[in-house]
């Protein structure tokens, strides 16, 4: 277990800080949080620990010192998958990743795969009202990759701690109505995902809610009030026929 200070800059609605957090809490590290406010710019400062400015990131090692005054002696690292990386090897105990040299392999292709097929359809569809069926295909290609039963791989892992911010928030969106999306759309969705065809994802989505480390941190109200203004989720009013 590492024994070095770590100061972890998040924010709330961050689905990105938030697979950092996952993976502090499920290796039991000690830590202390910096939470900064949606939207605001961030201060001078904390360009010393990440220059692109964003969220999250950590400082680890070196002494401990107030959150706004990061020590030089201190090494500063960003961007959330490296980071859970970087979390599952400082704290080996905690099996992050597997010891299985395939599973392990498995868990990296299932964050590839959300990565590469899954994000972009799931904010076309929510961010964008773009049609149902690319996120549902999606979707589908994720349960593909599912173990039969458990998490990912079977056992929880980094795979899941990558995936469960984005998809979980997905699934709030559609049950809740928030997203760009049309409404004939979102029932295309709520329909598809709701049948039989989807059975092994709502229990991956299941499965998660109930992870302890999850269900500590995941509050639906708070989720609804960050995200019910997004400019994104502002649905486009249908076009009417031109009179002849």
């Amino acid at each position: 277990m590492s024994g070095q200070q770590i100061t972890f800059y998040t924010a709330a609605y961050s689905p990105f800080s938030e697979r950092v957090r996952l993976a502090l809490d499920e290796a039991g590290a000690k830590y202390t949080v910096h939470e900064f406010d949606k939207g605001r710019t961030k201060p001078e400062w904390y360009y010393k620990i990440n220059p692109l400015g964003k969220i999250p990131a950590i400082t680890y090692g070196g002494p401990e010192v107030p959150s706004d005054q990061p020590s030089p002696e201190s090494a500063k690292l960003f961007e959330s998958l490296p980071l859970l990386e970087f979390i599952a090897e400082i704290y080996p105990d905690a099996h992050l990743l597997p010891s299985d040299p395939v599973l392990r392999t498995k868990a990296r292709t299932f964050i590839q795969l959300y990565v590469n097929y899954v994000h972009d359809p799931f904010k076309g569809a929510f961010f964008l009202g773009s049609p149902a069926e690319p996120i549902l295909q999606a979707i589908e290609k994720l349960q593909q990759a599912l173990a039969p039963t458990g998490f990912a791989v079977g056992q929880f892992s980094i795979a899941d701690i990558a995936v469960a911010p984005f998809v979980m928030r997905m699934m709030l969106f559609l049950k809740t109505g928030l997203g760009a999306y049309s409404n004939e759309e979102g029932q295309k969705m709520r329909d598809a995902i709701g049948s039989e065809k989807f059975a092994r994802f709502r229990q991956y989505i299941q499965d998660l809610h109930e992870r302890p480390s999850i269900k500590n941190h995941w509050d639906e109200a708070l989720q609804i009030e960050l995200w019910k203004n997004h400019p994104g989720f502002q649905r486009k009013a249908a076009k009417q026929p031109v009179a002849a």
